[in-house]
């Protein structure tokens, strides 16, 4: 886990990239379940975020 946040802070790919991808992920979970209507609100909001952020991380380096 310290390694992980060590090259968050150094700012290298892949744990962003991972970060991005789960905020995708997160981001249709949320559109696709029908219990909280909060949950969908918000979907498409962090669905955009995380594709947002995987292309800017996709410019960092190795």
């Amino acid at each position: 886990m310290t390694t992980f946040l060590k090259d968050l802070l150094r700012l290298r790919r892949a744990p962003w990239e991972m970060l991005a991808s789960v905020l995708i992920a997160l981001g249709v979970v949320m559109l696709m379940q029908p219990f909280a209507l909060v949950l969908f609100t918000y979907s498409f909001v962090v669905t955009l975020v995380g594709t947002v952020m995987f292309i800017i991380v996709s410019h960092f380096p190795e």
